[in-house]
């Protein structure tokens, strides 16, 4: 009896995933067909196309893996970094700025004039 409602359970989000596919599927090529061509004189494309532009968009932007809610890009929720960095030591914090900068430019991390205000 166990085995019949879980294969009847898949089958209805099996279901229900095919249909979600054919819905944001038709959306995405609607959506492109109304803008594209007028905005930039671009193709009409197929339902099938708008279908490849979702998984090509899907790679480029995110992969495959499923990211949990409140994560960084990282694999790591902000709420953990802002932990690690209230428990880093001054010269620590100096130190992640100065690689920081080094890497990225100085414009993208600005100094505080204070430390106690934001903890």
């Amino acid at each position: 009896m166990r085995g019949k409602y879980r294969a009847l359970k898949a089958m209805r989000v099996a279901v229900m995933i095919a249909v979600f596919l054919a819905v944001i599927g038709f959306v995405v090529m609607q959506l492109w067909n109304w803008l594209v061509p007028a905005v930039f004189a671009g193709p009409v494309v197929s339902y099938w196309q708008a279908l490849g532009l979702l998984v090509l968009a899907r790679l480029l932007c995110g992969g495959f893996r499923p990211h949990g809610h409140g994560h960084g890009p990282f694999g790591h929720s902000w709420h953990d970094s802002r932990e690690r960095w209230k428990q880093m030591t001054p010269e620590e914090r100096e130190q992640f700025r100065s690689r920081f900068r080094e890497r990225w430019g100085r414009g993208c991390m600005p100094d505080r004039p204070s430390e106690s205000k934001s903890e």
